[in-house]
């Protein structure tokens, strides 16, 4: 695929990565326009557990200086451009860290974390996520984690929260709130994938759609193509507006295992993903690719470029979905 012009002067950000964050993903990241990301750094985790990845994560970001940097407000992001870093925020996709104390909150916000996912696919302390058959909403704690992330400005993210929980939560929440990697449940029907009156819900209180191209939930599964995920872009623009959406790759890519949270992790469907709680009853089956193939690593975002060009995209909503329409939206939840 021809290399874009434009690509290089872009502002880049993904929703959501899944990487151990070694030197060579950083390095491919940066070859490929990155600007900046959600990088996942809990999913089932309690306290300490999600601490001990935290800070693997800052020790990271100590070796590798020259290539990464961390990203508290929306200015890092336009300043991780400028530099030519990586900017990483630190991200979760369930709130099991906090376990039954709102006070940690305040801790995680002051070590870094700037990203919270209520729940990731089941029930928890919070609510229910989107595999659970019976979903019964945001509990009374939830109500008070709402508070909470509000609070101290941290950016609720609902992806793989339940239907009548990210109802609840959406509501209660004074700030806007995120789909950080989703589908359109209108172009293929799966229960991670979003109906159109959820994604309007979400809009009409300023949240904002990060598309994933995670081939499972794309119309033609396994055999989808960028197209394919630019299909979604354009279905979800048609519902919330263009200011409102970016993507969110859901790219999974693991080259050096220094951390112990990824040292189970194959492109094969870990159990830790797949299974409640990382170990218990069976959630879901996928096969074992997951993103189309002219996203081959990393250093494939220029992919994103070529394929938005080639669908005649003008260049304002090339730069909005690429990367602008997510900074300008965190800055509004995060403040200065």
């Amino acid at each position: 695929m021809a290399a874009s012009d434009r690509h290089p002067d872009l502002l880049v950000f993904d929703g959501l990565v899944l990487t151990s964050g070694g030197r060579r993903e950083l390095e491919l990241m940066r070859a490929g326009g990155l600007t900046g990301a959600n990088f996942t750094c809990s999913v089932w985790e309690g306290f300490r557990p999600t601490m001990e990845r935290i800070a693997r994560w800052k020790m990271s970001l100590a070796a590798n200086a020259d290539l990464a940097r961390p990203v508290l407000t929306a200015a890092d992001l336009r300043a991780a451009k400028r530099e030519g870093r990586i900017g990483v925020v630190l991200g979760w996709q369930n709130a099991s860290a906090i376990e039954d104390q709102i006070p940690f909150i305040q801790l995680f916000h002051d070590v870094g974390v700037r990203v919270v996912q209520l729940t990731y696919n089941t029930q928890n302390l919070i609510g229910c996520g989107c595999y659970e058959a019976r979903d019964s909403g945001l509990t009374g704690f939830g109500h008070e984690v709402v508070a909470e992330l509000n609070r101290v400005r941290m950016l609720i993210d609902l992806s793989h929260v339940g239907p009548k929980t990210s109802e609840e939560a959406i509501a209660a929440s004074r700030l806007p709130v995120c789909y950080s990697h989703v589908a359109a449940r209108a172009l293929k029907d799966h229960p991670r994938n979003k109906s159109d009156d959820q994604l309007r819900a979400i809009a009409e209180k300023g949240g904002f759609v990060g598309v994933t191209f995670f081939t499972t939930f794309l119309a033609r599964g396994m055999d989808a193509t960028l197209d394919d995920f630019l299909d979604v872009v354009e279905h979800i623009i048609g519902v919330v507006g263009e200011e409102g959406v970016g993507f969110g790759t859901d790219a999974r890519q693991r080259y050096e295992a220094w951390s112990i949270y990824w040292e189970d992790y194959t492109e094969a469907d870990p159990p830790y993903w797949t299974h409640d709680k990382g170990y218990a009853r069976q959630l879901t089956t996928f096969a074992p690719q997951r993103r189309p193939a002219a996203f081959v690593d990393y250093a494939s975002y220029g992919a994103l470029t070529v394929a938005m060009e080639a669908r005649g995209w003008p260049e304002s909503r090339i730069r909005r979905v690429m990367g602008e329409n997510w900074v300008r939206f965190l800055g509004d939840v995060w403040g200065a």
